[in-house]
């Protein structure tokens, strides 16, 4: 049974239809990228998904039970999350207030006091900067912070929207080990990513996205070596 179904999605604003009947899985255990250009509907798929906007029809399964309409908050709570794409940490609180938030829906106190020492292990510029006004941090900062947060919640599946968008190559090259190494720690991981040549790189299977609809799928290899994905997504490599 796979971590994650998504099935048949329609997502509309208004009368323009962003996904047209989307379907696809994400097994335990895996990455999963999502590729493909501006508008072709990644992130409102990754809404869809954690309920921040509602599907005119089609279903989302996590974990063998339907999700489609529950609330953002209580899929939190089932253990799946989200890094939204422009991070959107809490500005004008600091790293160790953003980290707790991070744990809002849990009780046991102990735990999260060992879970942040574990994401300063992770990242070790965070401990440094764990009093310092969040909205001071670098980009780079800002992005492992709002990564950070998010792994405060425990999800079993972690979404991840753009992680790269605004990096240099230096801390793109950065984020995405660190995405290796949560993923080597247990969780499963489904990433939007506008860097094609990384995103594929790293995942297990990809899905390519074209004006709402999945017009490829593949395992990373697959699609790295596909002419079409090649000519459109990894400047003719």
């Amino acid at each position: 049974m796979a971590l994650l179904e998504v099935k048949n999605l329609n997502v509309y604003y208004g009368v323009i239809q962003a996904l047209k009947g989307i379907s696809f899985e994400v097994n335990e255990g895996e990455i999963v990228a999502l590729i493909g250009s501006n508008g072709s509907g990644k992130s409102s798929t990754m809404k869809a998904i954690m309920g921040l906007v509602h599907p005119k029809s089609g279903e989302v399964i996590y974990n063998g039970e339907k999700i489609t309409h529950t609330p953002t908050c209580e899929i939190v709570k089932k253990g799946m999350t989200q890094v939204l794409e422009g991070r959107h940490i809490f500005q004008e609180l600091t790293v160790h207030e953003n980290l707790m938030l991070g744990a809002y829906a849990r009780r046991d106190a102990e735990e999260k006091k060992n879970d942040i020492k574990k994401m300063f292990e992770l990242f070790p510029r965070l401990e440094e900067r764990k009093n310092q006004i969040a909205g001071t941090l670098s980009g780079g900062e800002q992005q492992m912070l709002a990564i950070c947060r998010a792994l405060m919640s425990k999800p079993k599946l972690l979404l991840l929207d753009e992680p790269s968008m605004g990096l240099s190559p230096i801390l793109v090259k950065e984020v995405f080990d660190i995405i290796k190494e949560i993923h080597n720690r247990g969780t499963t991981i489904l990433l939007v990513e506008q860097n094609a040549s990384k995103a594929l790189a790293i995942c297990d299977k990809a899905y390519v996205l074209e004006t709402g609809s999945i017009t490829l799928s593949g395992t990373g290899s697959e699609l790295r070596n596909n002419d079409k994905v090649k000519k459109a997504y990894l400047g003719g490599e």
